[in-house]
């Protein structure tokens, strides 16, 4: 019997991607969307913040356990930024062009062009879980100035990996996945499942 785990999300392609590395835990992974659940408000500074805030609202809305993640880009020369804002960089409604396309102005005659990627994973057993299993990864690269490669989303096309000398839009999805920020936030969290099971 696989004990279900909602996550707070509507994205299909997070969910499989989970579903595939939970499955071996007995775990079932249900995006709240099936259950009609709504997206939770992200209104903190801070990636953990905003991670606890959504596995917390999917909890209380389906009396499940839930996971959430809260991830995005942080530029050096921009004190951090887009950061928690990184999905909605650029406004209302969500693109990543125009987000892209921010990014590079504010970055336009800049040297210093180190950013990395952060992905923080919140995993409660209940909405009022006193322990939640908290969970991060980081990737560190570059921003180019201009775009490269059709695959990945988001920042991808302008984060270039200078040991692979190539950009997260370039590089194949499995290698992608081992070395990107929520892979490794994932490959942290599987540590602490395995430690105290659901």
């Amino acid at each position: 019997m696989s004990t279900r785990l909602v996550l707070a999300s509507n994205n299909a392609k997070k969910a499989a991607e989970l579903q595939a590395l939970l499955a071996p835990l007995g775990l079932q992974v249900i995006a709240q969307g099936e259950l009609g659940v709504s997206e939770a408000e992200e209104p903190h500074p801070t990636f953990v913040e905003n991670a606890l805030t959504k596995a917390r609202h999917a909890a209380a809305a389906t009396g499940l356990p839930a996971i959430a993640d809260d991830s995005g880009l942080c530029v050096a020369a921009l004190g951090g930024a887009p950061g928690v804002h990184s999905a909605r960089y650029a406004g209302e409604p969500k693109s990543d062009a125009r987000n892209n396309a921010l990014l590079l102005e504010r970055l336009a005659g800049v040297a210093d062009r180190r950013a990395h990627f952060v992905s923080v994973v919140a995993l409660v057993r209940s909405a009022d879980d006193p322990q939640p299993l908290i969970a991060d990864g980081e990737w560190h690269g570059e921003i180019l100035t201009a775009a490269r490669g059709e695959g990945g989303f988001g920042y991808d096309p302008l984060f270039w990996v200078p040991e692979l000398e190539q950009t997260a839009a370039e590089l194949d999805a499995a290698l992608k996945n081992t070395l990107s920020h929520r892979g490794a936030a994932m490959r942290h969290l599987l540590e602490r499942l395995h430690a105290r099971p659901l």
